[in-house]
């Protein structure tokens, strides 16, 4: 089945992937050796804050964090330490 968007809704996908990329930007300016990922953590969810916005993450199935991340061979729902 496929699902047409409004303009709307369009507007409203483009709006919040526009933030995302705005917010992968802001925290790859942070990533180095060093920095925990407790700290990218709490960047990205003041950043979001900052901009309106909150991570769909957090408190989801009580998810603890607003990163779901993961270090090297990790592959998927990495809690941030």
């Amino acid at each position: 089945m496929m699902v047409i968007k409004s303009v709307g809704e369009v507007e409203v996908l483009r709006k919040s992937s526009l933030l995302v990329s705005k917010t992968l930007a802001e925290i790859a300016k942070h990533v180095k050796p060093g920095v925990s990922g407790l700290e990218l953590d709490k960047i990205a969810e003041d950043f979001l804050k900052d901009h309106g916005a909150s991570p769909s993450f957090k408190g989801y199935n009580g998810f603890p964090n607003a990163l779901c991340i993961s270090v090297n061979d990790e592959v998927v729902h990495g809690i941030p330490n």
